[in-house]
Parts: C-alpha cells; structure tokens; sequence
C-alpha cells in the first residue's frame, strides 16, 4: 500500500509539473512597420492572461506564462521608441519591460491575443503595438484595451497581422482638447447638411470623420434620448461568441455564454416595458461569420444598431485581469454625442448602488462598437472571470438575472 500511495504521489506531481509547465513563453520578437508602430509578439506554449502598464518611461507587458529556458533576458530593438527590451522571469508570470525613448501621446499602445493556428503552425500570441508621436494608423487587427492592469481580451483571429484596430483608452480631456473638439463640432455641422447613410458596410469601416458625421446628424434629432421605454429601439450586444470566447475562467467558463445569457434577459425586461430591442447575436455564433478580421466582426455589431435606427446601443462584456484580487463593475463611453456619458452614468449607478463588489467607475474609452456606432452607446463590464468569487458568481441565475434587471433600470432612467 505505501508503494502505491508513492506511486499515486509522484503521478500526481509529475502531472502537476506538467500543468504548471501548459503555459510557456518560448519566444519574443519585435518589429516595426512602414509607419513606424512598433510591433512585440510574445510566443506561448497555451493560452495565457496579460495586462499592459507604464512605469515611468518603461512600458511593461505582463504575460501570466513562465519564461522559457531558451528565451534570452534581453533583446536589441531597432526603433525610434526604444533600443532594447527585457524579459524579466517572475516565476509564475513574465514581464517584458520596454524602456521607451520618447514619451507616448495619450496611451499609445494596444494589446490583444492571436489564438494557436494549427494549420500554420503558429503558437498562441500575445501581441503589443506601440505608436511613435508623429505616427497614425488605421486597420483591422485584433485588439484590446488595456485599463491599467485590466484587459478587456479578444481571441478572435486576425486576416492582417500588420494592422491595429484603434481601441486606445483615451485620456480625461483638457481644457485645449475641449477647445479643439468644440471647434470641430462646429465644423462638422457646417459640412453635414445633407443626409448620411446611417447602414455602413463591412467592406469599407467607418472612419473617424464618418463616425462624427454621422453623430452629428443623430444628435439633430434622429435618436430619442427621453419619454420614457414604450416604444424606444435599443440594440443589445452580447459581447464574443462564435469563434472569439472572450475571457476564460479557471474552470473554463467562457465569457461569450455569460454575455450572451444575461443579454437574453436584459431584452426580455425591456420588451415587457414596451421597447423593441435587437441583438447582435442570438445564438454562439460570429455576427460576421467565420474567419471574419476584428475590424469586419465589430462593424457587424455596429450595423446592427445603425440597421434598425437604434436609440441606443449597449455593448455588454465580463473583464478579466492577471491580478486575480481585482473585481467589480466598470461603464465605458466614448463622448460622441451628449447623452453617451449620460447613459455610461444612469446604467454604472445602477450596478455599483446595488451589488457588493467594486464600483470601478464610468470611464471614457475609444472601443471600436461605441465609438463607430452613431447612436449614445456604452460598453459594460459586469465583474471579473479572473476573478473566483465573481466567477462564481456570474455563473449563477441570481447573478444574471439581477445584473440585467439593474441594467434595464439603468437604460430605463435614461429614457426618464
């Protein structure tokens, strides 16, 4: 008996060696485009959490993978940003610390994940696009936005590994950036008297200018914002799906079946109160279809809200972070007409007054679906599947069901 509980022993270490080993960086690399965005692909054995911070003027990628023997300890970098980057091993996570040549506009750098491609051979990718001053870029790469130490992350596949979709976290605005924006406005008014299409196509993404045209013209009256539910358009957005399972709990639950459940049940509260509302998406599935880029994906959801003359849009999501302590509720908004800070607030005080978690706050961001969508728009974080108390609570009924009846509450006090 002692030989077989030895045996029974030294089985269950060796499997536990192995799982600890699942997640492995095997490889760094860097990159720089034509337009001189700085490109850092970390390679890992198996799925892996990240999360993107400044400290001073070092740039730092966190990936919660151990660092592997033949990964070197530092690189040289040929870039305007930097001349050189380290991989510092944590032991149970790597940081790959970037100290940067030139401070950053704004945050001007973006993370997001490639998953493993089997047909090619490519491992799963964390990926960091960093942005010199002088340089702009549009595209469709798969991205993630980065709030200190908490990735909102995509897992979706890209067509073009070159391009950066634009979802930076945008700073509180200055008095010159309030000046400057005040000025456009006026200028954009004097150029859109005539009717915009309010369906854009897949094939060709609204642009920033597009997108405040097309504000513009909502904000002249084409979007209610008051007089209550009875009647109101609202398009729901249940965030991934398909072939994008969003964030990854501990026990594999997918953060795609708990947007989708909780969407389900907002629609069927706001419908009783006599609004029409769509979704993006009913099922498990790409609103797109397969193989879609990040870009096509997410100006599917958006086409949703444009197609039916949506009042509102609301993107829900579940965030997670390396930091298995952080948790609570968070609100975005990107300020493209007045009422979507509005929204961000009625919906985040709604959450935060009546849940004992954390109250993360309303904050501005520049994520692609409320920030390309004409109509006030928001994307809500409903707590942390990195998180195991809030894992644990998010798979539950109670869970759902009040985070959506708060959420109708919230869109409802809108519409007040």
């Amino acid at each position: 008996m002692r030989k077989i509980f030895l045996l029974t022993l030294l089985a269950c270490c060796m499997l536990l060696g192995a799982v600890a080993q699942a997640a492995q960086i095997t490889d760094v690399k860097w990159g720089v485009n034509k337009a001189d965005v700085l490109r850092i692909v970390v390679d890992v054995t198996d799925t892996a959490g990240y999360a993107v911070d400044m400290e001073g003027d070092t740039l730092n990628l966190t990936v919660n993978a151990d660092k592997g023997a033949q990964v070197p300890h530092s690189k040289a970098v040929k870039s305007s940003l930097a001349d050189s980057l380290k991989i510092v091993d944590k032991g149970s996570y790597t940081v790959v610390r970037v100290p940067l040549k030139q401070r950053l506009l704004e945050k001007s750098y973006k993370a997001f994940v490639l998953r493993k491609d089997p047909a090619t051979g490519r491992p799963f990718r964390v990926v960091l696009d960093v942005t010199p001053r002088q340089a702009s870029y549009s595209g469709s790469g798969a991205a993630t936005t980065v709030v200190s130490n908490r990735p909102v992350v995509s897992n979706r596949p890209t067509k073009n590994n070159s391009s950066i979709k634009k979802n930076t976290v945008i700073k509180t605005s200055t008095a010159a950036d309030k000046k400057k924006s005040s000025s456009k406005k006026k200028n954009d008014n004097k150029k859109n008297t005539a009717a915009a299409k309010t369906e854009t196509t897949v094939s060709k993404p609204v642009n920033k200018s597009d997108a405040d045209k097309l504000a513009v013209i909502k904000g002249n009256g084409r979007f209610r914002t008051s007089g209550g539910l009875d009647g109101k358009i609202i398009t729901l957005d249940a965030g991934h799906g398909g072939s994008d399972p969003g964030a990854i709990g501990s026990d594999g639950t997918k953060e795609k079946n708990i947007t989708l459940a909780i969407t389900k049940i907002v629609k069927e509260i706001l419908e009783d109160k006599g609004a029409k509302v769509y979704m993006t998406r009913t099922t498990d599935v790409d609103v797109f279809g397969p193989n879609a880029s990040d870009a096509e994906e997410l100006q599917a959801r958006v086409n949703v809200g444009e197609k039916y003359n949506s009042d509102m849009f609301v993107s829900l999501h579940i965030n997670s972070s390396v930091n298995k302590n952080v948790g609570g509720f968070s609100t975005y908004y990107y300020p493209k007409t007045d009422n979507d800070l509005r929204l961000a607030k009625n919906i985040q005080n709604k959450l935060a007054a009546n849940f004992g978690v954390d109250d993360l706050g309303v904050r501005q961001a520049n994520f692609y679906v409320i920030k390309r969508i004409s109509m006030p728009a928001v994307l809500v974080e409903m707590c942390f599947i990195s998180n195991e108390k809030e894992l644990t609570l998010m798979k539950g009924q109670w869970f759902q069901k009040k985070t959506a009846r708060l959420i109708a509450e919230g869109i409802e006090k809108y519409f007040a």
